[in-house]
């Protein structure tokens, strides 16, 4: 035969056909599939670290829960009922897993291995199972050469025969026997067994995502997994698989059994920054980039009472500086994809940068988030408060909820034509309503913010309602999270008739209802990295998890879910109701559903694209078509998977109740491409059209550019296949990650759920399928969850809920004059203490005890303030207002353009000065700067007046 050997320098995908023939039986390992049998099977029982057989058994296969074990596949068995038949010690068939042997208690049980050929060499390495004792199996159609064949010993024996004649061979025990492995070769020497396929493989190691690994699935849907760099040669010879290790132990071969060989990539790590000083007084723990952000950890430095922080020179918002336990630590938002430098200054008790300390880490970058999919299909303006650049949209507004603010929050919304200021954080979602103001706004939530820290909710179903003026109303709101452990405890979100949202970077715990539910005319919605734990118990059997997850429903159209954790769930996703009229268009990728029931989603009417998630354990259903839906699953990764797919009222939904499993609803329609069923679960269950072409639970395809057939129709209902994805027109652009990657992708830094995966660390555990669902939580999880409490010590300005906003360089939504804001404030920062030059060069103030809300300019000529000139000026018109509050008598004085002539309001009051400059003494207390005539402001100097 023809032999292929792999250089694995070469990371390609292989595929192995015709393979089904077993020559060897390793018996020191029980796969995991073969545990889930076991653990199902009421003949079966669990004894000391090995399954016993409790029934009598006469040439035949071992068989548990309907299926044959991989573990003895191939060959038959005759052996007596015990007697008492639950008892470990007289169970005539072990499979004993814990001491990496087969264990044949007794004598005269009988091991058949059928369709034999004269000439072929068996081998079988076998022991006494009780010292002293001499045993051994006494054999037929064998001729005995070396060992103990038809002899005993009570040594580890080795034994070698040929087969006498073509037929079956049958080994029969003498007495107790542990058994190792029986393997068969031809004359040859060369693998050539009857009927089942080999595996004996020693060089193996556990799924490492951290790790580039070659992956060998077996036609028994065990998958071995070798670590690249620790194999030599992969070498194909017809049917036998070779893997070589570069160590010089021996080769793992796989005779006759492999279904596939492919590669995974190690999960991506991010990269880190360069720090300048290693041995500066400010020492970084870590400094990295993540998705249009980054962030840098520290350590608390003697003698500093707060932190100035840049990101390219510029300076970010004093809220985006907190204190934890044991490190001080930053994160910078709304960045392009690119390089950047962050430098850490201390500021003493006196007000003053100690700028002999600071230390800066350089060269750390920020890449974009991935925007395939429906929510950005034919849309240039960004999504909530961002560009597509993840820059701030122009006069974006950043708003910072805490636990301290979200109360207390204010800005102006313009309603009924004029503005007002509303404070509190369902306040100002319910002046959007109004729909007089379509301001971007960034709601930044930082640490944990409870139900009880609201001003309220406009739900009392869901918790915090968003809702448009009519239906699709345009809202440009993004609700995000700052660093790693941002997260809203006790309630969810309702959206309604309302276009351009967007949630990402933030956890939802014990949610009312649902943890975002999309109810009524909704578009261009953007559910991304979220973490989503259990929510609210309800009263019924299925809602002990919660009721839901994500779900969208009411004509919701143009909708991505995409690197969202979904922790346990009971219910992860509705996509659609009975009110939908359109296919609306949704996407669902690279989440990560981790062990969560069902719903993956549960899609009705609508045209669903759901690639590259992680399917890990679901054990009621995954994805499920329903009413004449078109759903394409494209190279998802099922680990354990049960019933990965299913069409209402056929297929594996009928297969054990006429009724239907999931819904009694017609037919919807889906289309599979490249998907990996990893470690198939007992019962597992997938019908392809090519297997069944009536009722089937999928139409699957050999390349993703194929339609289905309009004569391909569910069996209920008689629904086809939109293909909506197969045409330019409807179907947006997008580059898949290969199948075998998904796990590393969706668990890897850039992957799943928040930054770095969040600061809520815990594995769930794996568990026997229970098809009606583990509905109630895992109980350590519950309880993490339950008693979690932020771990932020202190927001430095906290106190004010407003901001400027990191942009690119720290700018804030653009430059020049084309109108772009600053941010929003209505309340000074820090009281001013001592002296303090603040100035706009960033476009933002440079010290946090000016906030300001207007349009910034770098074309307005310039000011010269104690021998420096400054470029960057706040323009000063009707909707300018700057605050600032002061400790004690202090003299201000306000620097315009050289060329002009200072013109403000102080408190509403019209000032102006005898040339550029204007200085006033004004007592302690809160000021408001505002426009007075057209003039630009270039910095304000606070000096402590005697």
């Amino acid at each position: 035969m023809k032999k292929i050997k792999l250089l694995l320098t070469l990371f390609v995908a292989l595929i192995c056909a015709g393979v089904n023939a077993q020559t060897s039986w390793d018996f020191s390992s029980l796969s995991a599939a073969d545990k889930a049998l076991l653990d199902a099977d009421a003949n079966w029982f669990l004894g000391t670290s090995r399954y016993c057989y409790s029934k009598a058994i006469s040439g035949a296969a071992l068989t548990a829960n309907g299926s044959e074990l991989a573990y003895t596949k191939g060959l038959l068995f005759t052996a007596s009922e015990p007697s008492p038949a639950d008892d470990e010690g007289k169970a005539k068939i072990r499979l004993n897993y814990g001491s990496s042997r087969f264990e044949l208690n007794g004598s005269n049980i009988v091991v058949t291995i059928k369709g034999c050929t004269a000439g072929q060499k068996i081998t079988v390495s076998c022991k006494t199972a009780s010292a002293g004792k001499l045993r051994g199996f006494n054999v037929v159609n064998i001729t005995p050469v070396s060992g103990y064949f038809n002899s005993t010993s009570d040594a580890e024996q080795t034994n070698v025969g040929t087969v006498t004649a073509d037929g079956d061979v049958t080994l029969t025990t003498s007495g107790g026997l542990y058994v190792y492995s029986i393997k068969i070769e031809d004359a040859g020497g060369s693998s050539s067994a009857p009927s089942t396929p080999e595996v004996s493989t020693s060089n193996d190691v556990a799924m490492d995502l951290s790790r580039n690994q070659m992956r060998v699935e077996t036609a028994a849907s065990d998958i071995k997994y070798y670590n690249t760099e620790a194999i030599a040669s992969v070498e194909i010879d017809g049917s036998k698989v070779t893997v070589s290790p570069s160590s010089s132990a021996a080769a793992d071969v796989f005779n006759g059994n492999v279904r596939s060989l492919s590669f995974s990539k190690a999960q991506p790590t991010g990269s880190e920054g360069e720090i300048e000083n290693a041995d500066g007084q400010i020492k970084f723990i870590e400094a990295k980039g993540w998705h249009e952000s980054l962030y840098a950890k520290w350590e608390p430095f003697a003698g500093a009472e707060s932190y100035n922080v840049y990101v390219n020179d510029a300076q970010i918002d004093k809220q985006l500086v907190r204190q934890y336990s044991s490190y001080l630590r930053a994160d910078a938002l709304g960045l392009k994809a690119g390089s950047y430098s962050i430098k850490v200054v201390p500021v003493g008790s006196d007000g003053n940068e100690m700028t002999s300390a600071a230390n800066t880490a350089s060269n750390i970058e920020v890449v974009s988030y991935d925007r395939d999919g429906f929510a950005h299909f034919n849309r240039s303006e960004g999504i909530g408060a961002y560009n597509n650049d993840g820059t701030l949209k122009s006069g974006a507004k950043v708003l910072y909820i805490t636990a301290n603010t979200a109360k207390t929050v204010s800005t102006k919304v313009k309603v009924d034509k004029s503005e007002t200021t509303y404070t509190g954080f369902q306040a100002i979602l319910d002046a959007y309503q109004k729909g007089d103001d379509q301001t971007p706004i960034a709601f930044r939530i930082i640490g944990l913010v409870s139900l009880s820290d609201l001003d309220g909710i406009s739900s009392t179903a869901e918790g915090l309602q968003v809702k448009g003026s009519s239906d699709y109303s345009t809202m440009n709101l993004t609700f995000e999270g700052v660093g790693d452990d941002a997260a809203v405890k006790g309630f969810g979100f309702l959206v309604r008739n309302s276009t351009s949202i967007e949630f990402r970077n933030f956890a939802i715990i014990r949610c009312l209802d649902d943890a975002i539910s999309m109810d009524t005319k909704n578009s261009n919605i953007w559910i991304h990295n979220m973490d989503l734990f259990y929510g609210k118990a309800g009263s019924a059997n299925d809602q002990k998890k919660g009721d839901g997850t994500i779900d969208l429903k009411g004509d919701t159209k143009y909708v991505t879910i995409a690197y969202n954790h979904f922790w346990d769930n009971g219910k992860s996703s509705m996509c659609g109701m009975t009110s939908e009229t359109g296919e609306n268009w949704i996407t669902y990728h690279h989440n990560w559903f981790d062990h969560s029931d069902s719903r993956h989603a549960r899609i009705r009417t609508m045209s669903v694209h759901m690639f590259n998630n992680y399917f890990h354990h679901n054990d009621v259903y995954s994805v499920g078509a329903t009413t004449g839906s078109s759903v394409f699953v494209d190279r998802n990764y099922y680990e354990a998977p049960y019933r990965p797919m299913m069409i209402s009222l056929q297929g594996t939904d009928i297969k054990n109740d006429a009724k239907g499993t999931f819904s009694g609803e017609e037919g919807g329609m889906i289309k599979s491409y490249g998907n990996i069923f990893a470690n198939k679960t007992a019962n597992f269950s997938y019908i392809t059209w090519a297997d069944n072409n009536t009722s089937f639970d999928a139409y699957e395809v050999s390349d993703p550019s194929q339609t289905v057939p309009s004569s391909v129709v569910s069996l209920s209902g008689g629904n086809k296949y939109n293909n909506f994805d197969t045409s330019s027109s409807l179907m947006y652009a997008y580059t898949p990650d290969a199948a075998a990657d998904v796990p590393a992708i969706v668990t890897g830094y850039y992957g799943a759920g928040r930054l770095n995966h969040g600061d809520i660390v815990f594995t769930i555990p794996d568990e026997p399928v229970v098809s009606s669902g583990h509905h109630i939580p895992v109980p350590a999880l519950a309880d993490l969850i339950d008693g979690y409490t932020s771990p932020v010590v202190k927001i430095f300005g906290d106190g004010d809920a407003t901001g400027s906003g990191s942009g690119d360089s720290g700018e804030s939504g653009g430059s020049g004059d084309s109108g772009e804001s600053g941010g929003s404030g209505e309340s000074g920062g820090e009281a001013v203490e001592g002296t303090v030059l603040c100035t706009f060069t960033g476009k933002t103030p440079s010290s946090s005890v000016v906030s300001v809300t207007g349009s910034y300019s770098t074309s307005k000529g310039s000011a010269t303030i104690d021998g420096s000139t400054y470029s960057t000026c706040v323009k000063m018109e009707s909707s300018t207002s700057i605050t600032f509050t002061l400790s004690a008598k202090t003299t201000v004085t306000f620097y315009f353009a050289d060329s002009e002539t200072a013109s403000l309001k102080i408190n509403s009051v019209a000032k102006t000065g005898t040339g550029s400059t204007y200085s006033e003494t004004l007592a302690a207390g809160s000021y408001t700067i505002g426009k007075s005539n057209t003039a630009n402001l270039f910095g304000i100097k606070f000096v402590p007046a005697e």
